[in-house]
Formats: C-alpha cells, structure tokens, sequence
C-alpha cells in the first residue's frame, strides 16, 4: 500500500503541471473553434458513374452542413468550401432494379481551417438504369386546324429518328413529335421545328434524347385548292452509244393525280418526272424516279414513277475487198481464179461493224472432186457473230482448172545401116 501512495505522490508537482496544462490547451481550442452551419446548398458529385448506366431520380443537394472553423483566422466560408460525393462503383446496371443506399461524403476542402460535423442527407437512393437507343417514328402535330383552311398531309425530311436515353424511359417512346402551329392566315409551313419523345398517349417521356432532334416539316395550306389528272411526261438526260437508237419512251402510271390551288393547276399540262440518265446506253433503261412537281403542287396518289427507255441497236453495212482461198487443193492441178479477190458487204449493228477488222475476213472456196476444166464456183465468207454477209461481187467466180503439162520424151537417135 505504501508503494502505491509513494508513486501516485511521487513527482507530483511535474504530474499537476502537464494536467494543468493539458486543461488550458483544450480550454483554448474550445475557444478558437465554434461550430457553425452552412446556409448554402452543395451539389452532390458522382464518382466512378458506369459509362453504360443512367442515375434514375435526381440527386439532391447536401444542406445544413454544421462544421468548426479552427483558430483564430478563419476563412470565408462559401460554396467551394466544401465537396459533397458518392461512389458508384460496384452498384448494379439493371432495368428494374431497386434502388441502392449509399453513403454521402462531405469533406472540406481547407481540413486544417474547417472541420464537417454533420450535413444533410447523409446517404441518397440510386438506381441505375441501363442506356439504349432505338429508331421511332417522325409525327407531326398541327393541332386544331382554323375554319376555312384545307391542310394537305404534312411532309417531314425523315420518317424516323433514334432515341436513346435510360431503358425505363426509352420502352415508352412510340414516336418523336414534330409541333407546329397552322396560322388562320393560312400560310403554307416550310421550318425546322424540335421534337420532343412521347409516348403512345402523346405525352412527353423525359430523360431521353433523339437524334436528330429536329426535322423539317412541310405543310400545305390553302382554301381553294382542287384536284386534276395530268400525264406523266418522261425526261431523259443524256445520249446513248452511237451504235443505239431510241425507240420509245414510257412512264408507269401514265397519269398521276395532283393537288393545289386551283389557278395554278389549270396552267399544268403534263407533270415532268426527273431526268433519267441515258447516257452511254447501248440497250434498254429502266428507273424509278420522283415527279418532278411544280412548287405549291403535291400528287395525291404516287409520288415515283416507273420510265422506261427502249433502244435497239442502229444497223449498217461495211465493204471490204476479201482474198479468195482455195480448201481441198489437188497440188497435181493448177487452179486460176482470175484477181483472186472479191468484194463483200457486211451488215449488222454499227457497234459491231465499227469493230469488225476487215483484214480478218477470208472467201473460201472448196475445190475438192474439181477436175480439169472452167467450173463456177461460189465462194464463202464467214462472219462475226451478229453480223451477216449481205452481198458478195462476184457472186460466182469462173475457176479454170489445168492438169499438168506432159513431160516431153527425148528423141532417139536413128540406128546406123
């Protein structure tokens, strides 16, 4: 027992000092350091966000942050004081999921000057939701049309666009509605109007994005307009090959069923369609293009048509001085078929008549069985295909035939009495 009250009463005058002054060093923190609450609102930031996921709800701000400012110089405190954040990593992507409870981190960003006590909201509710996209329909809605006007179907420069945005959100996209407002004026509508996604009742679905996310829109607008049938005039552009001709031009339908004011119709004679290449062609050209409309007209029923462009090949004939061969020679016999050259035309499409080498072209003449003698022969020239021989000059050719002349005998000398 003595032991113990030696060495609690031992030194005792060092040992009150330091609890003395451990007493004064706290008292004055507490008098540098008071706790305060931050009036302002800080944005929670995400950190390590799934690059194929989207924060369904939104993310409140952190409020009534109570905090110490340390020391006697104290800072401003403002917005930048402090960072408000969570962590995604490691939170499930999937559509339909629960939300996830995670913790708020609010640090000051002068730790040495301020110390956070408490904030508010110290965890949030997040689900992520995953990112699609996919193609929807372009609508136009014009609204209520005013007395007295006639509106035409409106006309937008693509039938669809692509949204994308949280799977939640994106499922429930039916269309990407174009609106526009028809003045009692009843000028026509030629602008590039925004759209916005809805859904299968028309109302707005948010936290989407369409791509592209505005269209022009073209609405017809007019109170005298009437109807007419007009021809279809085919317009060609270009010429064929020189080896071709045209032969006939045809448009499938041959009338279309067009729309407008009604002055302005009556002045319309035929309906052009756009041009039809038919440069270069050598056989028939068959396209489907556009009708080429008047401004202020529209076609009621097709909006292309089919032209067809017939061309046959352009025909002639070439001459050519041919050489004459003999087949089936006796190499016994002589054979003499005077110049031994006639002379051939040749018909057919000028293509291949331009393409046709005349040293190429030989008249042959069959003399097997032929004896000694003149005989009338005819002889044959034969052609590329698609050409013909259309004359020959001679037709027939007198060939004279000669045997070989005897060999002379040698004389004999007479014999002596």
């Amino acid at each position: 027992m003595r032991r113990v009250v030696g060495f609690v009463f031992r030194n005792w005058p060092l040992k009150l000092a330091a609890v003395l002054l451990a007493t004064l060093l706290y008292a004055g923190l507490i008098v540098s350091a008071s706790a305060e609450t931050f009036p302002g609102r800080i944005p929670i930031q995400v950190l390590n966000q799934p690059g194929n996921a989207f924060i369904i709800g939104n993310l409140d701000d952190v409020t009534s942050i109570r905090y110490l400012a340390i020391g006697t110089n104290r800072p401003a405190v403002t917005t930048a004081s402090f960072t408000a954040t969570i962590d995604l990593a490691g939170i499930p992507v999937a559509a339909g999921s629960p939300p996830v409870s995670v913790p708020v981190i609010v640090r000051a960003t002068d730790p040495s000057n301020i110390q956070v006590i408490d904030f508010s909201p110290s965890r949030i509710q997040v689900r992520l939701d995953p990112l699609i996209s996919k193609s929807v329909p372009v609508q136009v809605d014009h609204g209520t049309v005013p007395a007295g006007l006639d509106v035409r179907e409106p006309v937008v420069s693509q039938d669809s666009v692509t949204v994308s945005g949280p799977e939640s959100s994106v499922v429930l996209v039916a269309a990407a509605q174009a609106r526009v407002l028809i003045q009692p004026s009843g000028i026509d509508i030629n602008q590039a109007v925004d759209l916005v996604a809805v859904d299968a009742r028309g109302d707005v679905v948010p936290t989407v994005e369409l791509q592209p996310n505005s269209v022009r829109v073209t609405i017809q607008i007019g109170s005298q307009l009437s109807t007419r049938a007009l021809p279809v005039n085919p317009v060609l552009a270009g010429t064929p090959d020189p080896s071709a001709a045209i032969t006939g031009v045809e448009a499938a339908p041959l009338l279309v069923t067009v729309e407008g004011e009604s002055a302005l119709l009556s002045t319309l004679v035929n309906i052009d369609t756009k041009p039809v290449s038919i440069a270069g062609a050598t056989s028939d050209v068959v396209a489907d293009v556009q009708l080429d409309l008047p401004p202020g007209v529209t076609a009621l029923d097709v909006t292309t048509v089919r032209v067809t462009a017939s061309l046959r090949p352009q025909v002639g004939t070439r001459s050519f001085q041919v050489g004459v061969v003999l087949l089936n020679a006796d190499p016994t016999l002589s054979y003499d078929v005077g110049s031994g050259q006639i002379l051939v035309t040749v018909g057919g499409p000028l293509g291949a008549l331009n393409a046709l080498d005349g040293s190429t072209l030989v008249a042959s003449v069959d003399v097997s069985g032929l004896g000694p003698g003149t005989h009338g022969v005819f002889p044959e020239v034969s052609v590329p295909t698609g050409l013909s021989v259309s004359a020959l000059s001679p037709r027939e050719l007198n060939l004279t035939v000669t045997p070989p002349s005897p060999t002379p005998v040698p004389a004999v000398p007479p014999v002596g009495p």
